[in-house]
């Protein structure tokens, strides 16, 4: 029988030494448990999401130290924990000094063993390979089979020869790679634990495919699989990322037998029975995290781990009688006391009496303090400094006069609540303000730059609108257990409220018809394989039913939306162009995204300012269809 503790720690990126002293109470507390041994996640002592951090010789001597820290306090137990491993002698293929991702395991005061990452994850938000050097390139350059070089580690506990398969995070998720590491290991020897240490980020339902993943590793090799994630937050720039732990224990018949709660710090322990494979431990049910319940922990988590992180403790909504703003506000509510936020309408002359009064509903249920500042004066005034000074050609000495459109005047309001009132507002109030933007917004641009994209954190810029309107039911029913969100907020037509033409009172509202656009926008970005105009012209000349089941909106929308092709094709065409358009340059400059899904905008989404494309088969699809009659 084998105690063994799980260090599902909380990892501040580039903090070596409050991460080391962290270790060190939990490996004392583990002693004092009579743990055998304690593991803890991948690269737990320098952080993993550091960005070029890692090409800092002082930063590496910090870890290389600390680590050597960890492993003397290995007495009367072992422990096994993840640092940056330096080759000083050797060099990348940057000419840097050498690193790899490594799990060491010490014993006795001693280090027992080193093991290297195998796999680098090159997608997403990874970038490992600009960085690190892996087992599988090590392989090459020593001219051997990568497999030859995954053996296990042989450890000794009370008398007794174990032998442990140590991976990191990405080994275990080898489906997609020509090298199986797990496969490896059970081959060049028997073992008695495949132990994973991991660094992963939350997305929402990733750890319900790890367990159907680990569990079969775990029952294919006859092994238990112990997997130790971190919790806290991590970002590399634009894209914010929540770690949610949720480290798993999997019996060698592939059954759950214990998990760490998610998101939550924790020093958890199991008796574990090596020779039965785990099978004294009943096993246990896991919640499903590809639910609203798990978007709402992950957002709120990230929300508060960031505002810490910077030591944010003021917050300014904008709140403007809309789901998006009140959706933010009722999360800003439950990580900060009330009298820490400041609610700001700001009406001009075409934001309607409904919508101002639903923003001070609001803000009288949250409790939270409240303030009217209208713009309308502001407005004018620069729209009249504009159209009114005149421009001078000063070779010729013409004049001429700027025009101010209904359009400019748009984007005039949304800059003045921005980036004059919000950001003064929250400078004299002591914080930062937000922005509201969501996912389908930032797709295509539908947002002010600088004006309504502006906010020092994008909370739900990775939600889509109805995701966000699920929110808003989740957080009424579930959280709050009342009306909080007022339900005609929910029931009012989505719009900006910036020209007459977008009369919330008339049903006048956004241009994005949310129930199809959010599905369509997300196979443009979302999907795996992403999606481009070829490909929805190829499913609707497929058939509707074709085209409605690969996007995952409502069957039947599409014909209700669009009477025949041509409508179809210049709406489709509208807004691929702004996404590969105008929108880029916005994103590019709008603030950080909380990520949660599969793919968020940011650096998990990585793009260039290039010109709109359409393919020579989307032309030829679209020429064919315009050509038919209807």
């Amino acid at each position: 029988m084998l105690k063994i503790a799980l260090g599902q720690m909380e990892v501040i990126p580039g903090r070596p030494d409050l991460n080391t002293a962290k270790m060190l109470t939990m490996i004392n507390d583990a002693r004092n448990h009579q743990a055998d041994i304690i593991i803890f996640p991948e690269m737990a002592i320098p952080g993993y999401l550091l960005g070029d951090t890692w090409e800092q010789q002082a930063y590496l001597r910090d870890c290389e130290a600390f680590g050597r820290r960890i492993i003397a306090a290995a007495q009367d137990i072992c422990i096994i924990f993840g640092n940056v491993a330096v080759q000083w002698d050797k060099h990348g293929d940057d000419g840097r000094v050498r690193k790899h991702n490594a799990c060491f395991v010490a014993n006795n005061g001693q280090l027992t063993a080193t093991r290297i990452k195998t796999l680098h994850p090159n997608y997403r938000e990874f970038d490992d390979t600009r960085h690190f050097v892996s087992l599988r390139k090590l392989a090459l350059e020593l001219r051997q089979d990568v497999e030859t070089l995954l053996t296990p580690v042989k450890l000794s506990i009370k008398g007794r020869e174990y032998q442990l398969g140590c991976i990191i995070c990405e080994d275990g998720w080898n489906d997609d790679y020509s090298v199986d590491p797990i496969a490896a290991l059970s081959a060049n020897g028997p073992l008695d634990l495949i132990i994973n240490i991991s660094s992963s980020p939350f997305t929402l339902g990733k750890n319900n495919k790890r367990n159907r993943i680990f569990s079969k590793q775990a029952r294919d090799t006859g092994t238990p699989l112990l997997y130790v994630n971190n919790t806290g937050l991590q970002n590399n720039g634009k894209t914010v990322y929540t770690f949610d732990g949720f480290s798993t224990v999997y019996s060698s018949s592939g059954q759950i037998i214990a998990y760490c709660q998610p998101f939550t710090e924790t020093l958890d322990y199991l008796e574990l029975d090596v020779s039965s494979g785990g099978q004294n431990l009943t096993p246990v049910g896991v919640p499903d995290d590809f639910t609203i319940d798990s978007l709402y922990q992950a957002i709120c988590y990230g929300i508060k781990q960031f505002l810490q992180s910077i030591g944010m403790t003021k917050i300014v909504i904008g709140v403007s009688g809309g789901i998006d703003s009140a959706v933010a506000a009722a999360l800003y509510a439950r990580v900060l006391k009330p009298d820490n936020i400041l609610l700001v309408n700001m009406p001009s002359k075409f934001n309607s009496k409904t919508t101002k009064d639903l923003a001070e509903q609001l803000s009288r249920n949250l409790g939270c303090l409240y303030t009217v500042m209208p713009i309308e004066q502001a407005v004018e005034h620069t729209a009249a400094q504009i159209s009114d000074t005149p421009i001078n050609h000063l070779g010729s000495g013409l004049q001429s006069n700027l025009s101010v459109s209904s359009f400019v005047l748009e984007n005039i309001q949304a800059r003045d609540r921005s980036a004059r009132l919000l950001s003064g507002i929250a400078a004299a109030f002591g914080g930062g303000f937000t922005c509201n933007a969501n996912k389908s917004e930032l797709t295509v641009g539908y947002a002010t730059l600088y004006g309504d994209q502006a906010g020092f954190l994008a909370a739900l810029a990775d939600l889509w609108k109805h995701q966000v309107y699920q929110l808003a039911h989740y957080l009424n029913t579930q959280v709050y257990g009342c009306e909080i969100i007022p339900q005609a907020m929910i029931n009012l037509v989505p719009s900006a409220e910036l020209s007459f033409d977008q009369s919330v009172d008339e049903g006048k509202g956004d241009p994005i018809i949310y129930p199809y656009h959010d599905f369509l926008f997300r196979a443009f970005m979302e999907y795996w394989n992403r999606v481009t105009p070829e490909d929805v012209l190829l499913w609707y000349t497929q058939g509707i039913d074709v085209l409605e089941q690969k996007l995952g909106c409502e069957p039947g929308l599409v014909n209700k939306l669009f009477p025949g092709p041509r409508e179809f094709i210049e709406d489709l065409e509208r807004w691929w162009r702004l996404y590969t358009g105008m929108a880029v340059a916005k994103r590019i400059q709008a603030p950080p995204v909380l990520a949660v899904s599969r793919r968020a905008y940011g650096f998990d989404h990585r793009e260039a300012q290039n010109s709109v494309y359409f393919t020579q088969e989307y032309q030829a699809l679209k020429n064919q269809l315009l050509s038919e009659k209807h």
